[in-house]
């Protein structure tokens, strides 16, 4: 895969704007565990009781300074559900339980993150982390960029492809799909973002997706773009001005 942004490499975060983030991310991250304490209680009960199996789902991702972690989520699929198929998920995945079709297209199955948040392994905003096994797709170079920055909750990328489960549902080959198409939109997305850390950014990037997540759309103004510009993928409703992000960005088959 060759970038053909006209962006150089990871970008230089000033000591101030990281402590900054951190110290956003600590807050940001103890309160939410705490004023949702009850609800996370909640959907801890209905998972127990929809299907046999842990609460939380627990995968190893690629962090910060490519420092594997493992990232939490409440379960949405069957117990033992990467023995019985591909990493990549659908949304008519067999796998998937009845009450974790609802957390998967609510997003509250990510809500468990905000404990790697409080360790550190992420931040609210950044990348959302790759699975090693799709890492070794992305040159040195990009690789470099992205493991520049603490992945995260939300980002650019995460908005564009919220609803990505849909999108491999719609060809035969998932994982073509993802490898070719899919990320190689994400990185563009990446690099831009590592090029724009900053506070007032994140929080302009927390509310978009607070509004996508509740509404289904984000102002122009915010200036994220929220509809992925792929073949395989009709509009869907979002404001926001539609460039063509990644043209020159592709995979070397």
């Amino acid at each position: 895969m060759r970038s053909g942004t006209d962006l150089p490499g990871p970008a230089a975060t000033s000591w101030a704007t990281r402590t900054a983030k951190r110290s956003i991310d600590i807050v940001g991250s103890a309160a939410g565990l705490t004023l949702l304490l009850p609800f996370l209680i909640a959907i801890a009960f209905m998972i127990k009781l929809d299907s046999p199996g842990p609460v939380l789902f627990r995968q190893q991702r690629v962090g910060r300074n490519g420092r594997p972690f493992r990232i939490f989520k409440f379960r949405s699929m069957v117990s033992d559900a990467s023995r019985a198929g591909r990493a990549l998920t659908v949304r008519a995945d067999p796998r998937i339980t009845r009450i974790g079709a609802f957390l998967r297209r609510t997003k509250l199955d990510e809500l468990p993150q905000l404990l790697n948040v409080l360790v550190g392994d992420m931040s609210i905003v950044g990348p959302r982390p790759e699975v090693p096994e799709f890492m070794h797709f992305y040159t040195p170079e990009q690789r470099a960029i992205m493991i520049s920055m603490r992945p995260g909750l939300t980002d650019y990328a995460a908005i564009l492809f919220r609803d990505e489960s849909s999108l491999l549902d719609r060809e035969r080959n998932p994982i073509d799909v993802y490898r070719y198409e899919i990320m190689p939109l994400k990185f563009a997305h990446y690099e831009r973002y590592s090029h724009e850390i900053g506070v007032f950014n994140d929080l302009r990037i927390v509310l978009a997706t607070i509004l996508l997540l509740i509404l289904g759309r984000a102002p122009s103004w915010f200036g994220v773009e929220c509809e992925p510009r792929l073949p395989i993928l009709r509009g869907d409703g979002c404001d926001a001005d539609r460039k063509p992000s990644a043209g020159a960005l592709h995979f070397d088959r």
